[in-house]
C-alpha cells in the first residue's frame, strides 16, 4: 500500500475544494492557486478512465516548476443524498516512496524487459533491465512518451505504432524488431510481446509490453538462411570467375564490408594442383566486392596477381588449412593492414575502421584452391568463433562449386582437344571436291558431343565425305567419335561401297560395344553418312545409318533433299544398309550435317531443313561465305547439341585428263596396251613417266588376262598424280608377297609397289579395279588444275 504524503477533495466536477500541505510538497502549487481550478489542468494529460472508476490509479502530474512527478492516486467518493459521489477525496504519494510489494519486485527484477504505459504511450513504469537497455534511470522516464526516449529511427517508429495499436484496438501484438540499444552500440533482436491492460469494466487503461533479447536466435536463422541462400545462389553456372562472383554477391554486405576471392594459379588452367606453397603466396584475384566506393582494394585489377607475405592471415589460412580469425590490435591484423596500407594509403579498408577479418581457405576435395578474405568495418560487431564457423561453411559450399567448375573446364577442354585432333584439315591432293566446314561445340553444360565429319581422298581421284553423331557429351563421347572416325578411314582404305562400308561399321560397333548394365552406351546412340563421289563419272553413291540425308544444290536448280533409304542407327544390327548412287552435273553443292543444326527450341526439323536448303541456295560463289550464312540462317542462338556442317562443291575430270581401253583377253594384247599408254603419255607431256608406266601396265593387265574375267578394261587419269587403272570382272584380288628364289611369278606386284607411290584393288559392282598411282613431275606439279 502507497504512503498517503497528500491529500485533497474534488467535486463532482472536477474542481479542486481542497488542497493540503503534503498537496504543496508533491506538486509546488499551494492551496491559494489551485483550490477553484480544474483538476485537471494540474495533470500532464487527462485523467485515467481509472481513477473516478477503479477509486485507484497512477497519475503523472506538471510540478509547478514544470518537470513531471508520478503519483500514486485513490479515489474515496463522497456519496450524497441520492446515492451518487457529490466529492471525491483524492489521496496519492509517490511510488517510489512506497515499499516495494512482492509483484512489485518480480516486476523490477525480471531478467527481460518490462515496461508500462499509459493510453497516451508515456512510461508509467520500467524495470530494472529496461532502464539498463534504455539508458536511464526509471523515475527519468515516467511520464515520457515512447519516441522521446528512443532513437527516432524506423524500428522505433514501427514499435511505437504496435504500441498504439495495442491501445486503440485492445488487441494484443506480438512484434519482433532488431536495432541498436541506446544503452550500447552493438545490434539486438527483440521478440516484443504487447497487450492491454483493463479496468474492472473492461476498458483499455494502459498498455503493458515485455521484450526479449532474440539476438542469439536470430543470428542462428539468419546463418541458416544464409546457408540456404548459399545453396541455390552459389554455383549456378559451371564457371570458375562466376561462382567467385556469387559467393561476393552473397557476403556482402550482409556478412561483410569486403570481400576478396583468390585463388591459385592452377585453379584457372587445366593443370593438377602443384605441390602446396612455401612462403610468400602468389594467388590471382578472381572476384572482389565492397560496401564502399573507390576502395583500393576493390580497384584491384580482376586477374591480377596478389602476394601475401607468410606472416598474413591469408597465407596462414592457407598452411593451417582453416579459417584464421583477426581482430584490430591483433599482430596479425596489424602486419595485414600496414601490407594493405602500403599497397593502397588513401582510402584504405583499415583506413574506413576495418576492425576484423577472416581469412578462410578454399579447399575441395583434398586440393587448396585459393583464399576469400572478409572483412568488417562498417559493420560495428566484430567477427566471433561463430561469424568462423559460417564463413568456413559458405567458403565450402563455394569450393566445391570452384572445383566442380574446374574440373568441367578441364574435362570440356580435354574433350574438344581430342575432338581436334581428330577432325580432319583441309585435305591435300584432292581435285574431286572443293570443300568448307564448320565445327561448333555445344554451348550447354553438358559438354562437347560426339559430332565429327571428314575428308577422305579415294583411289580414281574419288572422295569420300562423312559425317556422323554419336550420342552424348563428354570425354566418352568424344572417345567413341575418335573410334568411329578411326574405323571409318580403316574401311575407306579398303575402298568399300558405302552400304557394304556401313555395314562393317555397324558390325565393328556390335562387337566392341561392352555391356553396361543399362547405362547409356555412346556407341549405341551413333550415325554416320558416308558418300563417294567420283569426278570422272560425276556420279555420288551415299548410304545413311540413322542419319539424316543429304541436301545436294545443282547449277540453277533448288535445293532439295536427297531421296535415299536411311538404315537404322550403328549398333542396332541385323538390318542390311541401302546405297544410292545418282549423277551430279559439275559445280553441284552438296551439304551434309548433323541435327544439331536443325534442333533448335523453337523449330521442328521440318521447318529447320527448310531454312537449310533456303540457306544453301543462295548466290554465294565462296563455300565459306555458305558456311556463314547457314549457320547464321539455321542455327539457333543456343546451341543445345554440337553441330557439324561439310559443303563440297563438285567437280569433274574433263577428257583430256582420262583415256580408257577396252582389252581384249589375249597375251598378244599386253604389247598394244602398253604402246597405247605410251601414246597418251606423250599427248600428256609425260614422257619421262613412260618406263615405270609401262611396267605398271605390262603387269596389271597381263595379272587380269591370266587371272581375272573379261571385259578388261585399261584406264589412265592424270589428276594431280598418274593413275593407272585396270578392271576385270573377276572378284579376286591379288595379294602382294616375296616370291622364293625358285618361283617363277609372284614378283609383278612387288615391283609395281616398289615403282609406285602407292597401289591397290578396289571392289566394284561387276568385278574389281587393281590401281597405282605415281607422282606427276615436278615442273608440272604445279600446273596441274581439275578440269571442268
Amino acid at each position: 500500500m502507497e504512503h498517503v504524503a497528500a491529500a485533497a477533495i474534488v467535486d463532482a466536477r472536477g474542481i479542486v475544494t481542497a488542497w493540503t500541505e503534503g498537496a504543496r510538497r508533491l506538486t509546488g502549487y499551494p492551496a491559494e492557486e489551485t483550490v477553484g481550478r480544474a483538476a485537471a489542468d494540474l495533470l500532464a494529460g487527462e485523467l485515467p478512465a481509472a481513477v473516478p472508476r477503479a477509486l485507484t490509479g497512477t497519475v503523472v502530474v506538471r510540478h509547478r516548476d514544470g518537470h513531471l512527478v508520478p503519483l500514486g492516486l485513490t479515489a474515496a467518493p463522497v456519496l450524497g443524498p441520492d446515492g451518487d459521489p457529490d466529492a471525491y477525496v483524492l489521496t496519492a504519494g509517490r511510488p517510489a516512496e512506497s515499499e516495494p510489494t512482492l509483484s512489485g519486485r518480480v516486476f523490477e527484477q525480471a531478467p527481460v524487459v518490462l515496461c508500462t504505459f499509459d493510453t497516451q504511450l508515456r512510461y508509467l513504469r520500467a524495470n530494472d533491465v529496461a532502464c539498463e537497455v534504455l539508458g536511464a534511470r526509471a523515475g527519468d522516464l515516467v511520464g515520457r512518451r515512447v519516441l522521446d526516449t528512443l532513437p527516432d529511427d524506423e524500428p522505433v517508429r514501427g514499435f511505437a505504432e504496435k504500441l498504439r495499436q495495442v491501445a486503440d484496438t485492445g488487441n494484443p501484438v506480438r512484434y519482433e524488431t532488431y536495432g541498436r540499444a541506446p544503452s550500447e552500440g552493438r545490434e539486438h533482436a527483440w521478440t516484443v510481446e504487447m497487450w492491454p491492460v483493463r479496468d474492472h469494466r473492461r476498458e483499455v487503461v494502459a498498455v503493458a509490453m515485455a521484450a526479449f533479447d532474440s539476438s542469439q536466435e536470430h543470428w542462428v536463422r539468419r546463418r541458416l538462411a544464409l546457408l540456404n541462400e548459399a545453396a541455390t545462389a552459389i554455383g549456378t553456372t559451371l564457371d570458375v570467375t562466376r561462382t567467385a562472383e556469387e559467393l561476393v554477391e552473397l557476403a556482402v554486405p550482409r556478412f561483410a564490408d569486403f570481400v576478396a576471392v583468390d585463388l591459385l594459379d592452377w585453379v584457372l588452367g587445366t593443370e593438377e594442383p602443384p605441390p602446396g606453397p612455401a612462403g610468400d603466396v602468389v594467388l590471382r584475384r578472381v572476384a572482389h566486392g565492397s560496401v564502399f566506393e573507390h576502395t583500393p582494394e576493390a580497384s584491384v585489377a580482376l586477374g591480377a596477381r596478389d602476394v601475401y607475405p607468410s606472416s598474413s592471415p591469408p597465407a596462414r589460412a592457407l598452411g593451417l588449412g582453416r579459417a584464421v580469425l583477426s581482430r584490430v590490435g591483433e599482430p596479425d591484423f596489424e602486419r595485414w593492414a600496414e601490407d594493405r596500407n602500403v599497397k593502397a594509403p588513401a582510402g584504405s579498408l583499415h583506413r574506413r575502421g576495418a576492425h576484423s577479418m577472416l581469412a578462410v581457405p578454399m579447399r575441395a576435395r583434398g586440393a587448396t584452391l585459393g583464399v576469400v578474405v572478409f572483412v568488417r568495418a562498417a559493420h560495428p560487431a566484430p567477427y566471433t568463433d561463430d561469424d568462423a564457423v559460417l564463413a568456413e561453411e559458405l567458403t565450402s559450399r563455394a569450393a566445391v562449386c570452384v572445383d566442380n567448375a574446374r574440373c568441367f573446364a578441364r574435362e570440356r577442354e580435354t574433350a574438344m582437344a581430342l575432338q581436334r585432333s581428330l577432325l580432319p584439315r583441309r585435305p591435300r591432293g584432292q581435285a574431286a571436291v572443293e570443300v568448307a566446314h564448320r565445327y561448333l561445340p555445344s554451348g550447354s553444360l553438358a559438354g562437347v558431343g560426339g559430332d565429327w565429319f571428314d575428308v577422305i581422298p579415294l583411289a580414281g581421284s574419288r572422295i569420300a565425305l562423312v559425317v556422323g553423331d554419336v550420342a552424348g557429351h563428354g570425354i566418352r563421347s568424344s572417345a567413341t567419335m575418335g573410334r568411329l572416325c578411326t574405323a571409318v578411314r580403316t574401311l575407306a582404305d579398303v575402298d568399300l561401297p558405302p552400304d557394304e562400308l556401313l555395314t562393317h561399321l555397324d558390325d565393328l560397333v556390335t562387337h566392341l560395344t561392352p555391356s553396361h548394365g543399362g547405362e547409356d552406351v555412346p556407341e549405341l546412340g551413333a550415325t554416320c553418312l558416308y558418300a563417294v563421289y567420283d569426278p570422272v563419272s560425276c556420279c555420288l553413291g551415299v548410304a545413311a545409318a540413322g542419319h539424316l540425308p543429304p541436301v545436294v544444290v545443282p547449277p540453277g536448280s533448288p535445293a532439295r533433299l536427297v531421296d535415299m533409304t536411311v538404315g537404322p542407327p550403328l549398333g542396332v544390327g541385323g538390318f542390311p544398309f541401302e546405297a544410292t548412287e545418282f549423277p551430279l552435273p559439275p559445280g553441284t553443292l552438296i551439304a551434309l550435317y548433323t541435327d544439331g543444326l536443325l534442333e533448335g527450341q523453337e523449330q521442328d526439323a521440318d521447318r529447320g531443313t527448310a531454312a537449310l536448303c533456303r540457306a544453301l541456295s543462295s548466290p554465294e560463289a565462296s563455300l565459306e561465305a555458305v558456311c556463314d550464312t547457314v549457320l547464321k540462317s539455321v542455327l539457333p542462338e543456343q546451341a543445345d547439341d554440337d553441330v557439324a556442317l561439310l559443303l563440297a562443291r563438285t567437280r569433274a575430270l574433263g577428257a583430256d585428263r582420262v583415256a580408257a581401253w577396252d582389252v581384249v583377253p589375249d597375251p598378244a594384247q599386253v604389247g598394244a596396251a602398253r604402246q597405247a599408254a605410251t601414246e597418251q603419255l606423250a599427248a600428256w607431256g609425260l614422257q619421262e613417266m613412260a618406263f615405270v608406266t609401262e611396267l605398271v601396265v605390262s603387269e596389271l593387265v597381263t595379272n587380269a588376262i591370266r587371272y581375272g574375267e573379261p571385259p578388261i578394261q585399261l584406264r589412265l587419269i592424270r589428276d594431280r598424280a598418274l593413275i593407272c587403272e585396270v578392271s576385270d570382272a573377276s572378284s579376286t584380288s591379288p595379294h602382294l608377297r616375296r616370291a622364293h628364289a625358285f618361283d617363277e611369278g609372284g614378283r609383278g606386284l612387288l615391283l609395281v609397289a616398289q615403282l609406285t607411290r602407292r597401289w591397290g584393288s578396289r571392289p566394284t559392282g561387276t568385278g574389281k579395279t587393281i590401281w597405282a598411282e605415281q607422282p606427276l613431275p615436278t615442273r608440272t606439279r604445279g600446273r596441274e588444275q581439275p578440269g571442268y
